[in-house]
């Protein structure tokens, strides 16, 4: 949000120290008071947004736009994916996939089973979106395997999150191309090089050790399966389909914009009928919408369920949720208080007077405006709008390009901390407490940045060494 009228007219140096106070205060009223996270944040924020000097009369109005922009994404994508989960979770469906999965392959490799599954629906699909989908069958393997939550979770969870990161049609990597006019298809090939070992060692089996290290329950999100259900659970392929079909629609949505954007598809055809109607099926909250319906049709009337039971079903997997919900919404607030007291763009003048190599530059400017304001979309945009002009300059062929495509995004996810929406829905999803997501998420989030980084350099010097 910015404010007609109002400069900041604090420097880069004062913005720091009162974002970073920001934060150790916030974690302080959190984790040693033991403040609701609601309250911590609202209260945070609202002093914040004083302190750098935004106007009075713009202070609650800027709040609020950060926590409904947040909302509006979040809202709707958390409730409508509640839904879907407890209708496959009560219809016994997350058990019979979680069973399939094992036998196939292997109780010991469950783990790795879930996350192969998550890589491969995270290709088309947004970081919130496929978790929201796949939470019902990580529960259930939990439940049915033990060992904690984090142990399934957190493989799948740093799936999504390498795909997204690393990966078009995802809009980091598509916008970073986009400022360095690299070729898509040599950012594919880049990013499908960085994200595999990168998930297999940040998120797999960092996702093991920190599983047996820290053991937490399961959480009640979902509810549990009717035992009469789970004797006779629906079929394998029913709740395959089920699961894709939010996946397929949502691919359709990402495919056109990509087919559109890369001019495989006539530049009218944007204007077309069936053109807008398709995106629009495809869009997250739709999607997932006619997924709910099918899926009350299919896992609930078809199986006896009446109307009543259905809505009470739907009405009771909305309350476990509207924490996560607001608590999202809160950290939207702040990091949106934080980037409109112009933070981002004080560090990004003065990082971009520093000289490093430009590799190096793009993934600390990223990493920094990351840390600083919390939001992985601003620090790459604003990474790739200052440093395109001299990627413009350098010479660089088409592999050296799209490496630093990737290392811009590597740097956009590092650290993510409480001013991150991100941070706390997936803390809220796995029935973590701050202290307990910061060593376990922001950790794996870093650790994925980093490596991600130390890939693209090596991809970036081959690419010389080649040209």
């Amino acid at each position: 949000m910015t404010i007609e009228g109002w400069t900041q007219t604090l420097g880069a140096g004062p913005l720091l120290l009162i974002a970073g106070g920001a934060i150790l205060v916030l974690l302080f009223l959190i984790i040693k008071l033991r403040m609701h996270a609601l309250l911590a944040l609202i209260l945070i924020s609202l002093a914040t947004a004083f302190a750098t000097g935004i106007p009075a009369d713009k202070v609650v109005p800027v709040l609020v736009n950060g926590f409904g922009s947040t909302l509006g994404t979040v809202a709707l994508l958390v409730g409508l994916g509640a839904m879907l989960g407890r209708i496959v979770e009560t219809s016994g469906g997350a058990k019979a996939l979680a069973d399939y999965l094992i036998n196939l392959f292997g109780e010991k490799r469950a783990p790795f089973a879930l996350g192969l599954a998550s890589l491969i629906f995270g290709f088309p699909i947004f970081f919130d979106a496929g978790l929201v989908v796949m939470l019902p069958v990580v529960f259930a393997v939990a439940h049915r395997l033990g060992g904690g939550v984090l142990r399934y979770g957190l493989p799948a969870a740093g799936a999504f999150s390498v795909m997204h990161i690393f990966l078009p049609p995802h809009p980091g990597p598509v916008s970073a191309a986009t400022f360095f006019d690299a070729n898509v298809g040599l950012v594919m090939i880049a990013g499908l090089i960085t994200a595999i070992p990168t998930w297999y060692v940040t998120a797999y089996l960092f996702g093991l050790w920190t599983g047996k290290k820290l053991v937490l329950p399961v959480p009640e999100l979902l509810g549990h399966a009717d035992p009469a259900a789970e004797q006779n659970p629906p079929r394998f392929r029913t709740i395959v389909g089920v699961l894709l079909l939010p996946l397929v629609l949502i691919f359709l949505n990402t495919g056109l914009n990509t087919l559109a954007s890369a001019g495989v598809l006539p530049a009218s055809a944007k204007n077309e009928a069936w053109f807008q109607i398709l995106r629009t099926l495809g869009e997250t909250p739709v999607a997932l919408l006619i997924a709910v319906l099918v899926a009350m049709f299919v896992l609930g009337r078809l199986r006896g369920s009446r109307g009543a039971t259905l809505e009470k079903l739907l009405e009771s997997s909305l309350g476990p949720v509207c924490s996560v919900i607001l608590i999202t919404g809160a950290g939207g607030m702040f990091g949106g208080v934080l980037r409109t007291s112009g933070i981002g763009t004080a560090l990004a003048d003065v990082l971009g007077d520093v000289g490093i190599p430009l590799l190096l530059a793009g993934f600390l400017i990223s990493a920094i405006l990351r840390i600083a304001q919390g939001s992985a979309t601003v620090a790459l945009t604003t990474t790739a709008g200052l440093i395109a002009p001299a990627v413009a300059l350098a010479g660089m062929n088409g592999m050296q390009v799209a490496a630093l495509v990737i290392a811009v995004a590597a740097g956009s996810v590092v650290v993510s901390h409480v001013n991150d929406s991100g941070f706390w829905l997936v803390g809220r999803f796995f029935g973590m407490d701050v202290k307990t997501t910061l060593k376990t998420w922001t950790v794996m989030e870093t650790l994925i940045g980093v490596m991600g980084f130390a890939i693209a350099a090596a991809i970036f010097g081959l690419a010389g060494l080649a040209g």
